[in-house]
């Protein structure tokens, strides 16, 4: 079904200030960076966790390592519809037991990508907490979860669609909204 994009609610300006916002209340919350690790769900949250790591570094001037997780086998609709899931590796080259975890996405709807995450993340180890970044919450949760970090909310229909796009994988950064037309 065709799109057309109803709203852009943030430029690439705006996603840089969420970042560094973000980043600097990660910071804080967690008392500097000791046993701090960056966690990017697959797709947009790897480059998204990078730039945060990227924005930690300049504000404590040490390395927060990151990590890739692929949730694909994770999901609870693996199977539903048909087709066979493409599946990509997840790629944590650090313990993540006893660590504080900070999981990173993109968007926030359900709370369905953040429950197989979570998951994941369990069957590596046993953090000694895990967080939540997103750039975009959006609403309309299914399931008992809340981020703790959140670059902007933005209420939607569920009808409505978020596209994120970021530099490293959409060549430009922004969030728009469409809608089916």
């Amino acid at each position: 079904m065709p799109t057309r994009e109803k709203a852009r609610v943030m430029d690439g300006e705006a996603v840089r200030r969420a970042l560094e916002r973000i980043a600097h209340e990660i910071v804080e919350k967690n008392a500097g960076i000791e046993g701090l690790v960056l966690v990017g769900i697959r797709r947009r949250g790897v480059p998204l966790a990078m730039r945060l790591a990227g924005r930690i570094r300049a504000i404590e001037g040490g390395s927060v390592p990151v990590g890739v997780l692929d949730i694909t086998l994770y999901r609870d609709d693996v199977g539903l519809g048909g087709h066979q899931p493409q599946v990509y590796q997840t790629d944590i080259p650090f313990p993540v037991t006893g660590q504080k975890v900070v999981l990173v996405d993109d968007v926030i709807f359900t709370g369905r990508t953040v429950r197989a995450a979570m998951d994941a993340i369990m069957d590596l180890g046993r953090p000694a907490s895990v967080q939540l970044a997103v750039l975009l919450d959006r609403g309309h949760r299914e399931l008992p979860v809340r981020p703790d970090y959140v670059g902007k909310s933005v209420p939607t229909s569920r009808r409505e669609m978020v596209k994120v796009r970021l530099t490293e994988t959409d060549g430009e950064d922004g969030v728009v909204i469409l809608e089916k037309s």
